[in-house]
């Protein structure tokens, strides 16, 4: 009765543990339940920020151009509403100045207003081109906007600037100035501000004559002289250039 008893509990365990055996399917019905489910399980829409549809699913995001078709540079807004001109590109090449502001603008320099340094730099005072743009868009009508703090360095003041003309911004450039003593860094910082508006009136034709180098080669033929001088305290000689209209060189020179 013990063998008997025995036999039956190691039976009843064999059925407890046995594997079950699923049913198989032949290649080709795989196939075709796979095809019913993905015929009617819809494609998941990728999402972020917790659960927002992704802007890529939906129609391309067109881009704001002007009349002309090039495209609009963003625009920047201060907490008051106004142009932020730190950042903002508002209007930069959206269309062309009116004819009589491109004549102001392009008009040839006047050789009276040209100057030459010592070394033989022809330059145009920076008055000059206040004045143009002041003829070209009228008292108010421009404007320098600062783009970056000023940067004082051990001899030199630097400080990015753009010019915005009529509420459009023409042009970035970063002027800079030599200093030599720290009691000359504020007079250093406005001329540091002439610098950056003479090179931003390069983008609008303002006396480009002087970066052509045929111009200021006939110009100094013409209008300058090369002549030798005395440092006086120290009796060295030297070749400066200056204008013909202009008077012997003075102290500490000695032409």
């Amino acid at each position: 009765m013990a063998s008997f008893g025995l036999q039956r509990l190691i039976a009843a365990s064999t059925r407890r543990t046995a594997p079950r055996f699923l049913p198989t399917f032949s290649a080709a019905t795989s196939r075709a339940a796979c095809a019913r489910y993905n015929s009617t399980t819809p494609t998941p829409t990728p999402t972020t920020n917790g659960g927002a549809p992704s802007p890529t699913n939906g129609p391309p995001t067109a881009v704001p151009t002007n009349g002309n078709g090039s495209a609009v540079l963003p625009d920047a807004t201060a907490q008051d509403g106004t142009t932020d001109w730190s950042k903002s590109y508002s209007g930069l090449s959206a269309s062309p100045f009116a004819k009589e502001i491109a004549e102001v603008l392009m008009a040839p320099i006047n050789p009276l207003d040209v100057e030459i340094k010592p070394d033989g730099l022809l330059y145009l005072p920076e008055i000059k081109y206040r004045r143009i743009l002041n003829r070209a868009f009228g008292p108010g009508g421009w404007g320098l906007a600062p783009r970056s703090e000023t940067n004082v360095g051990p001899k030199i003041v630097s400080r990015e600037y753009a010019l915005v003309c009529l509420g459009r911004l023409v042009a970035i450039a970063r002027g800079e100035q030599e200093y030599f003593d720290p009691s000359g860094i504020a007079t250093a910082t406005e001329a540091c501000k002439s610098n950056a508006l003479m090179r931003c009136c390069k983008d609008l034709g303002v006396a480009s004559e002087l970066w052509d180098p045929r111009f200021i080669r006939e110009f100094k033929e013409k209008y300058c002289v090369e002549v030798f001088v005395e440092h006086v305290p120290t009796k060295k000689k030297r070749k400066l250039w200056r204008r013909k209209d202009q008077g012997k060189f003075g102290y500490p020179y000695q032409e």
